[in-house]
């Protein structure tokens, strides 16, 4: 937008007209707005890639229509690499039929992920399949995908506004698979506009009809980053939901990539999983 000043130029006695002279002045541009892609990728970094790594120790409880729980106890340890690309791995304490399983995944963008876990009732590695990352994690409602993101350009974006969500304002993005191999058909996010943290997604099948559905139940400032420490995922169809609560989280810890071999599947880094 541009403002117009007006300057006498000239002025003298007995004058009869003024030279008037016309400057255009830039004023500040306004702030540019966000493509819904922008959006979420700013989300995937705020919710997959604070800091430089992370450590935390997870508690998830796993509950069926009938209140019935489940128990999985885990440490998780993230490092991001150059590129974009991240390594996770996750070791699993309890209860005593998963203790010593371990997950590792190295993400790509662009790419497949490379997905491996190791089964200690049979002293097994075993690679996941591409198409593993759309299965349940461990049996929760979570799908691999979830733990470790998927690329912002295997979907395409439609920003559908703003809405009030509590008490902060949320960009609402719906996100359309593009290869039609995915368990649902679109998903709406609702996503800070100050964090850039999802606080609530509603997974829709191919028919239409809401699947699942994920909420970010408390978010907290950890070293600076703002955290979903709890958060719930439900399978509205089955009447399931895995909650989840984050503790003990860490970031910018140092970790070595060094820790994210494959060789720490059989022999995870006790330093960092107790």
């Amino acid at each position: 937008m541009l403002t117009t000043h007006t300057t006498r130029l000239a002025r003298g006695c007995g004058a009869l007209l003024g030279l008037l002279a016309v400057v255009a002045v830039p004023l500040p541009a306004p702030a540019q707005t966000l493509t819904a892609a922008q959006i979420i990728a700013r989300a995937q970094e705020a919710f997959l890639g604070a800091g430089d790594d992370m450590r935390a120790h997870l508690t998830m409880r796993l509950i069926n229509k009938g209140g019935k729980e489940r128990l999985r106890e885990m440490t998780m340890l993230r490092t991001d690499l150059e590129g974009g690309d991240q390594k996770y791995f996750i070791y699993f304490h309890r209860p005593g039929d998963v203790r010593d399983m371990t997950f590792m995944v190295w993400t790509y963008r662009g790419r497949d992920d490379d997905r491996w876990i190791f089964l200690p009732a049979v002293k097994m590695v075993r690679r996941l399949a591409a198409d593993d990352s759309r299965s349940s994690f461990v049996g929760s409602d979570f799908t691999y995908e979830d733990i470790s993101g998927r690329d912002v350009e295997a979907d395409t974006h439609t920003l559908r506004g703003e809405a009030p969500c509590d008490a902060a304002t949320c960009y609402v993005v719906e996100s359309v698979p593009l290869d039609g191999k995915t368990e649902y058909g679109r998903k709406v996010s609702w996503i800070d506009t100050v964090s850039f943290l999802p606080v609530k997604e509603e997974y829709y099948d191919r028919r239409g009809a809401l699947a699942r559905v994920y909420t970010a139940d408390e978010i907290r400032e950890v070293d600076g980053y703002p955290t979903a420490v709890r958060r719930t995922m439900t399978d509205v169809k089955r009447g399931h939901r895995t909650e989840v609560v984050f503790d003990d989280v860490a970031y910018d810890t140092g970790l070595d990539e060094g820790l994210f071999a494959e060789r720490s599947l059989r022999r995870p880094p006790a330093d960092w999983i107790k």
